[in-house]
């Protein structure tokens, strides 16, 4: 600036222009001072110059054959690298497919599982691969396909079970009588069984209790895997022969089919619907089952079968209740078991009504109480059906009385009414077998001799017997104590006798054109029936071991009975004493206005004595013992006698106080007093 400002440019320049001439002198100095160098220098720059264009040439020429040469070494690692990267490729391949495979194996074996109906397996399966498998290979497009058929398949085995869980229900429906049948055969075999140990004590081992057996066909079922692939409800089992063992009821039944299902729907989250589905069908099934035929009282078979459908349902739910968990439970059993326990019992009530053969309620009440046993070993309350067997045996009583009714007819019309005869020792003993009767004096008298009562007498003596018998078998297995028993037995005999026999020895005494003869023997059969009430009473003391004296035993009525009986008999000899005797007196044909009598007293008074002295010898000359000639003859024939007499006087009395008579002579009175003094004689 101050160049510029100033006036002294010319100066300036004079000076730099110096100073540049001062650097030029300088720079030549050094240029001549180093110029040998630099010339130097350029020679050898020239010299390497052609050094160099050789080396380019060398290095050209090996350059050209090095690329002639590694073309094929270029080639080579191009392929090593395509190799390289086709490995890497391979190995990744590898990789997934590991992953792959196990999923699509799995898929297989699903398929696989369903085919064979292998539900819960393939259940398992299915659970295995969605959870583990799948979720490695998600983003394969087969893997989105397979997630997608997940729920299908799990409906699928859901239909699939529920199928085969409804084939098991409908198979056990038919088949619940022959499950039933076996539980109760071995119901009665474990009772045999009972029976023999208890009367032989020492005797032990054996055949197998029931729950022993119960336990033992527990522990096979449990075994059984729910992966079986046997889906049958129902095993063959061909009919056991009384002597061998008979199968368990549970060992008929294959119940892999419930347990599958339950667990399938137990692990897809459905179980309840599962349980009420269950329950729901099997209440209407027990429905059904407890709708007894419509002819089932015809036949034994009839309830028999009845019995075995109910028995082999429960059976089932039992077992169901103690192999699965909650499936059924002891509330939903009670209630299904209070149904069955009223609609049985009312079943029962209505069709034994129609029973009148006293040999099928027997049947039946065994029948009933082998139901109750088999039913009370699975722990099922059965009072109501020993209540109900108590109401049946009243029915059974009067069954009874109406068979004996026509039992004791049929001794009555078909006896001769004459004292029986005996020839020998043989035929002695047989009779006084058959019937209580100890008679010193006949005893003593030789053979032929006979009995003072009828064939009729034995005959009834044992028909009361085994009545009694009958009344017994009915009592049997009621769980009933011996007074119970013994009380029952009385009561029923004690109808038998003052009504079933009190009528029939009514009837045959009453009927037309009996004789006095047999109006007699009827009066002495009937005392020494009398008489054998008192063996009657021993006989059932014997059989129920209640003694008499018990404060509540009942007293036999056949005393009364028999008294009743001879009384009637006894009546009826006085009437038809005086019907012959008007008999006779019909004949009287008196001529009130005779003038003199005859020479003797008139011929129908002559017939009427005679009758009158033969009838009386009939009482007069009875076989038998000292007693009953004297009680019978002296009793009866002198009542007789009396009311005979009686009845003649006050007759001829109205004969002659009769309004037709309206005079009458010397002579006819003279006649008249003549047949009076005959009677008297």
């Amino acid at each position: 600036r101050s160049v510029y400002d100033g006036e002294e440019h010319g100066r300036f320049m004079e000076k730099l222009e110096a100073r540049i001439r001062n650097h030029d002198r300088e720079i030549e100095k050094m240029c001549n001072f180093h110029y040998q160098g630099f010339v130097d220098s350029i020679t050898e720059l020239l010299k390497v110059r052609g050094e160099a264009q050789k080396l380019k040439n060398q290095v050209t020429d090996t350059n050209r054959k090095l690329q002639n040469e590694g073309k094929e070494l270029i080639i080579a690692m191009e392929e090593l690298k395509q190799c390289r990267l086709q490995q890497r490729n391979i190995s990744a391949t590898v990789d997934k497919l590991t992953l792959c495979l196990p999923v699509l194996e799995m898929y297989s074996k699903l398929r696989e599982q369903m085919k064979s109906k292998r539900h819960y397996p393939a259940l398992k399966t299915l659970e295995h691969l969605e959870h583990t498998y799948l979720p490695q290979v998600s983003h394969y497009r087969f893997c989105k396909i397979m997630v997608d058929n997940i729920p299908k398949l799990r409906e699928e085995i859901k239909e699939v079970s529920m199928s085969d869980l409804k084939d098991f229900l409908e198979s056990i429906r038919k088949h619940s009588d022959k499950i039933g049948e076996t539980a109760m055969k071995q119901a009665q075999q474990q009772r045999n069984l009972d029976n023999i140990v208890s009367q032989h004590p020492r005797i032990s081992g054996g055949k197998k209790s029931k729950k022993e057996v119960c336990a033992s066909s527990d522990l096979e079922v449990k075994n059984t895997s729910p992966m079986s692939e046997q889906d049958s409800g129902i095993l063959d089992v061909e009919d056991e022969d009384e002597d061998e063992e008979v199968p368990g009821a549970q060992d008929l039944v294959d119940f892999s089919p419930v347990y599958r299902c339950l667990h399938i729907y137990s692990v897809l989250g459905a179980r309840e619907t599962f349980e009420n589905y269950y329950r729901k069908q099997r209440r209407k099934q027990a429905r059904l089952v407890l709708q007894p035929p419509s002819n089932m009282h015809e036949t034994l078979d009839g309830y028999r079968k009845y019995f075995n459908q109910i028995v082999g349902f429960f059976v089932v739910e039992d077992h169901i209740l103690h192999t699965t968990q909650g499936l059924v439970n002891r509330a939903y059993i009670d209630e299904l078991w209070e149904m069955a326990l009223s609609k049985t019992i009312a079943a029962l009530r209505t069709h034994s009504s129609y029973c009148s053969d006293p040999s099928l309620v027997l049947d039946l009440k065994n029948l009933i109480v082998l139901f109750a046993d088999t039913l009370q070993g699975y722990g099922f309350p059965v009072n109501q059906l020993f209540d109900m067997l108590l109401e049946i045996q009243d029915q059974y009583s009067e069954t009874l009385l109406k068979k004996w009714s026509g039992v004791f007819r049929h001794i009555l019309d078909s006896d001769n009414y004459s004292p029986i005869p005996v020839t020998n020792e043989e035929v002695y003993k047989k009779i006084v077998g058959q019937f209580p009767f100890q008679d010193a004096e006949l005893e003593k008298q030789p053979f032929p001799k006979k009995f003072p009562f009828s064939e009729f007498v034995p005959k009834v003596y044992n028909q009361i017997k085994e009545f009694i018998y009958a009344c017994l078998k009915f009592s049997e297995d009621l769980h009933l104590s011996s007074t119970e028993v013994d009380d029952m037995i009385r009561k029923s005999t004690n109808l038998l006798l003052t009504r079933t026999l009190s009528n029939c020895l009514q009837n045959v005494i009453k009927r037309k054109n009996v004789g006095l003869t047999e109006l007699v023997q009827i009066i002495i059969n009937t005392t020494h029936l009398e008489k054998s009430c008192k063996f009657l009473e021993e006989f059932i003391t014997n059989i129920t071991n209640v003694l008499p004296e018990t404060v509540h035993t009942t007293k036999l009525y056949g005393t009364t009975t028999f008294k009743d009986a001879r009384h009637a008999a006894e009546e009826e000899i006085y009437t038809n004493l005086n019907q012959k005797i008007d008999q006779f007196l019909q004949l009287a044909d008196y001529d009130w206005m005779a003038m003199e009598p005859g020479s003797k007293a008139s011929d129908y008074l002559v017939d009427l004595i005679g009758f009158l002295r033969s009838t009386f010898a009939v009482f007069t000359h009875l076989p038998g013992d000292v007693d009953v000639h004297s009680t019978m003859s002296g009793k009866v024939a002198q009542t007789a006698c009396m009311s005979a007499c009686k009845h003649l006087s006050t007759s001829l009395m109205q004969l002659l106080l009769e309004a037709e008579v309206r005079q009458l002579t010397l002579g006819a009175l003279q006649q008249f007093n003549l047949d009076v003094e005959e009677c008297e004689r």
